[in-house]
């Protein structure tokens, strides 16, 4: 059961926080293979390609995997010849990534990030920052931006919903709709560029994910 996102909602405390942190954390440890195992078969091609398409810079692109999970598009994206960090918060998804993709992985909290500034052309967040409660997403954001460089771009897919909050299954999320998703990435100083729904090709009702690109303004 998730509870609504209203402004009067009680703030969270330090201890909400870590609790958020610790618990959606150790589900995902939890069951670390099971979520390797049936998600690395996963098409998201189309996003790699919406983050890359929008770069100005010239390749290799100095990537942000954000949310790596096992490594699966951290993998990708070495691949294809880029320089790919993964972030990832779980310890067991952290491994899972170093050994995949034989990259360089930073195991963070998404509520405590240590980035360096103006270093990165891109930021790949798939499936990641839904996980980030209302009230902090506006820092992480603004962390973000200060990561990439100028003109840097962010790429972003959610699952949406009507600006739902709270517990789902054992992790925290929160469900933003396409409007109250904008206000957020414009007001941490972002410029939209496209967006689109996935699965690709599905009425609206069979299409969960919100995918969006922006590009840091200055």
């Amino acid at each position: 059961m998730v509870t609504k996102i209203t402004t009067s909602n009680a703030k969270l405390n330090p201890q909400d926080l870590k609790k958020i942190a610790d618990l959606t954390l150790a589900h995902y440890n939890q069951r670390a293979e099971d979520f390797r195992q049936g998600t690395q078969d996963h098409d998201v091609s189309q996003n790699v390609a919406a983050l890359l398409q929008h770069i100005e810079s010239n390749p290799p692109f100095t990537l942000l995997d954000f949310g790596c999970g096992p490594g699966r598009d951290l993998k990708a994206f070495t691949e294809l010849g880029h320089i790919a960090v993964g972030l990832e918060g779980a310890t067991h998804f952290a491994n899972m990534a170093r050994a995949q993709s034989c990259g360089e992985v930073w195991q963070q909290n998404f509520l405590a990030l240590n980035l360096p500034a103006k270093h990165f052309d891109g930021i790949f967040a798939n499936a990641a920052l839904f996980h980030v409660p209302s009230q902090e997403l506006p820092r992480v954001l603004r962390e973000l931006h200060a990561t990439l460089k100028p003109r840097g771009v962010l790429f972003s897919s959610n699952p949406h919903g009507h600006n739902e909050e709270g517990w789902n299954q054992g992790r925290y999320g929160a469900f933003y709709d396409l409007e109250t998703w904008r206000v957020y990435m414009r007001d941490a100083g972002f410029q939209e560029l496209t967006y689109y729904y996935r699965p690709a090709g599905r009425p609206r009702f069979m299409q969960p994910w919100l995918a969006s690109v922006w590009r840091r303004n200055g």
